[in-house]
């Protein structure tokens, strides 16, 4: 394992090997046999230099790995032998130039019968919209984007309003979409598909300049995915929202924190939204999140850039505007340029 792409990197001494697998649990743990799990797996994986993040929910485990490749094959060999689970699927297996979790030797999310559950959606689905909800669904997965256009333009229609169906069917459904992914109720190829389907129908969506927004065409954002994010569905259909709002509208996707900070750069945007995946949680996220805030401050230091986050792990409060240095963390894509608005304004006033 990693073998090939180690001599590939061998005169970048830096490197690191990467691993994500998943597996079910053979028994049900309870909070203390986690705990348990994560004391003893903290002391090994810091005596190999080894960072890393571990999930589990509903009888899954999915974990990261980093570190030197010698040192991650043979604690691979010893998870593969761990009678805790089975059923081991290997879903990522790389080098990179960074970690991911340089900060944790190992970062535990857990939910268990025992332990509390997680913070629900600010936005729950009414009951009485879960039947649309799940045509939506299937419709993105099915790739029927002329029955899902169609289907927007029939609740336009009707008079809800972009802030609904973006609140109660586009995002919930690209949740959803993330959840049939976890679940392997779909392939991988098959949710890339569902998003950009859902992106299509949702640039079809009518925005009403509301009373409350402030058109100023000297406001400038800068909306961008976060670095080598590929889900982009939030991000492209924030782009409609503020240029109906007035704002000059520049968009990035990113391969790297260095090209991202290079057009902010460029540009001195008031404002900056970087979005992770609607669909998926992307807990590992948070400390490569927060560099790239913290590294975009310095950049923008003579021309301070109101700094705006969003994503699933945001939507969902599993993280805070707080947890990684940005001024707003947005729960939902509705009401986004009239917030980040305000938020310019007062930072002018400083």
């Amino acid at each position: 394992m990693f073998e090939s792409e180690t001599q590939v990197h061998q005169d970048a001494p830096d490197w690191v090997a990467c691993l994500t697998y998943k597996s079910l649990a053979t028994a049900a743990p309870r909070a203390s046999d986690l705990d348990l799990l994560v004391t003893k797996a903290r002391a090994r994986n810091r005596s190999l230099d080894v960072t890393g993040m571990l999930l589990f929910e509903e009888g899954c485990f999915l974990q990261t790995l980093e570190g030197p490749p010698k040192a991650l094959a043979a604690l691979w060999s010893s998870i593969q032998r761990d009678s805790r689970h089975n059923q081991i699927e290997v879903l990522s297996e790389h080098m990179a130039a960074a970690r991911l979790f340089s900060d944790w030797d190992l970062l535990l999310d857990g939910r268990t019968d025992d332990l509390p559950r997680g913070a629900a959606p600010v936005s729950p689905v009414p009951p009485a919209v879960a039947e649309h909800l799940e045509r939506l669904v299937a419709l993105a997965l099915n790739a029927d984007d002329m029955a899902l256009n169609a289907m927007i333009a029939a609740f336009a229609d009707q008079g809800w309003t972009s802030d609904a169906i973006l609140t109660l069917l586009i995002e919930p459904a690209a949740r959803a979409l993330g959840d049939a992914w976890l679940d392997d109720h779909c392939s991988e190829i098959d949710l890339t598909i569902g998003l950009s389907m859902l992106q299509m129908a949702g640039h079809a969506v009518r925005y009403i300049p509301s009373p409350r927004s402030i058109r100023n065409s000297r406001y400038r954002i800068l909306l961008a995915t976060a670095p080598g994010e590929k889900h982009m569905l939030g991000t492209t259909l924030l782009a409609d929202q503020f240029l109906t709002a007035g704002w000059q509208v520049d968009m990035a996707f990113p391969e790297s924190e260095e090209a991202l900070t290079n057009q902010m750069s460029a540009q001195h945007p008031d404002a900056v939204d970087i979005g992770l995946s609607d669909a998926m949680p992307r807990h590992h996220a948070i400390a490569q999140l927060r560099s790239t805030i913290e590294h975009s401050r310095l950049i923008a230091s003579e021309h301070p850039t109101v700094v705006s986050v969003g994503g699933r792990l945001f939507a969902e409060a599993a993280a805070t505007a707080l947890s990684v240095g940005a001024d707003h963390a947005r729960q939902g894509l509705a009401g986004t340029s009239i917030r980040l608005a305000e938020l310019v304004q007062q930072s002018r006033k400083r």
